[in-house]
């Protein structure tokens, strides 16, 4: 799969398109602030340039890779979503981040969501899991919320990430868990919803 033929994906605010050149400055303003630091950050400009050329350069290594999430309607990018399973890594990785200034919104619920069911259904994807630092209680919360559970059998990537299982593709048809997230992302798209406590993802 070339760059050109990463597929397009869609939901009720987002469009999940492949990185290109002009995404890269929301990129590199996240990576060098502090909301980067459970990802190896803050980064450096070369290192970030480095990084979001390995984000491009994986699509075209493995045939998946992260998307960047734009929103529907103005088309501005609020963060990344996708897959990945660079060197070294046990598994393939479902991942995400969201721009500072766009968290709290449910985009990267509604995006990860989506992602993953690319995963499971086109691209026959038989499951999943998320390396995520123990102190990183934002995405822990969020992988939860997609019905992640932590295994502590499986091997993490250097020790010190938790690592969290995605359902299995025939858990997640079952439907309950699936109804839960899209109530959930409903509700998010809905403004008079207003959600309560701490600002999540």
């Amino acid at each position: 799969m070339g760059h050109r033929d990463i597929p397009v994906l869609e939901t009720g605010r987002l469009v999940l398109r492949g990185p290109e050149a002009t995404d890269y400055p929301d990129f590199k303003a996240t990576f060098a602030s502090y909301r980067s630091r459970f990802m190896g950050g803050p980064l450096n400009p070369y290192e970030a340039w480095m990084l979001y050329a390995a984000e491009i350069g994986h699509w075209e290594i493995r045939g998946f890779g992260m998307w960047m999430i734009h929103l529907r309607d103005t088309g501005e990018t609020v963060g990344m979503a996708g897959g990945w399973f660079p060197a070294k890594w046990p598994e393939r990785e479902i991942a995400w981040i969201i721009w500072p200034d766009k968290a709290g919104k449910g985009y990267a619920l509604e995006a990860t969501h989506k992602v993953r069911d690319h995963f499971f259904t086109a691209a026959n994807w038989d499951g999943a899991v998320s390396y995520i630092d123990p102190k990183n209680l934002d995405s822990i919360r969020l992988a939860e919320r997609l019905g992640c559970t932590k295994d502590h059998e499986a091997p993490s990537i250097d020790g010190s990430d938790a690592v969290y299982r995605h359902p299995s593709p025939a858990t997640l048809k079952s439907g309950q868990i699936r109804d839960g997230i899209e109530l959930e992302i409903g509700h998010y798209r809905d403004p008079l919803f207003k959600p309560k406590g701490m600002p999540i993802d």
